[in-house]
């Protein structure tokens, strides 16, 4: 079990039972296909989560004046500090669309999604569900994880996936590159070649 001490406590990869609790490559695709065939603000809400790797209570705490179509990016107030941290995450052009049409007439200050976050919960679930994906991984929080590791894969510095994921500190962040992904299975591809094939 992938066991590492960060900013928010005891953080996991894997449950007590060995089953992965991050969303992968193929089900990040469909769940992101199948919240599109929800209404309209329970689609942008599951297609935030899956694209920034934000926490539910996040998402939950966006207000219109935080879009910044400028920069292309959504402010979050990242929880779990003491202080007041805000930060800027990409998102793609068509989510701002989205985002703003969701928030037209809203006042600035006004949450886009004005849900519990047990709501919240459930609306994942249900994307979930509808594409077909169970168990540990099956979260908002398993979605987090999900951008977390995608980052890693793709040789997203550190730093930046730090930031993006609101992490007080990088040894939070280092988790997401000792999961097994890409890079690590063309590593082990090359031993592969070296071996009989398996019968």
């Amino acid at each position: 079990m992938t066991m590492v001490f960060g900013s928010d406590g005891l953080t996991q990869l894997f449950d007590n039972h060995g089953a992965r609790k991050y969303v992968c490559g193929g089900e990040w695709r469909r769940f992101l296909d199948a919240a599109a065939h929800m209404a309209a603000p329970s689609r942008t809400f599951c297609d935030l989560l899956a694209y920034t790797g934000c926490r539910i209570s996040e998402a939950l705490a966006l207000t219109p004046q935080r879009l910044d179509p400028e920069t292309g990016c959504v402010i979050f107030l990242t929880l779990k500090r003491r202080a007041r941290v805000f930060r800027a995450v990409p998102i793609p052009p068509e989510l701002m669309v989205a985002l703003r049409k969701l928030a037209r007439g809203a006042a600035p200050d006004a949450r886009l999604w004005s849900w519990s976050r047990q709501t919240g919960w459930r609306r994942v679930k249900t994307a979930m569900a509808a594409a077909g994906i169970t168990g540990a991984q099956a979260t908002a929080k398993g979605l987090r994880h999900g951008f977390g590791i995608a980052n890693a894969e793709e040789n997203i510095p550190a730093g930046i996936t730090r930031r993006w994921m609101g992490h007080a500190r990088l040894e939070t962040t280092a988790i997401y590159q000792h999961a097994v992904g890409q890079e690590e299975r063309a590593f082990a591809k090359r031993i592969w070649r070296r071996l009989p094939r398996v019968h």
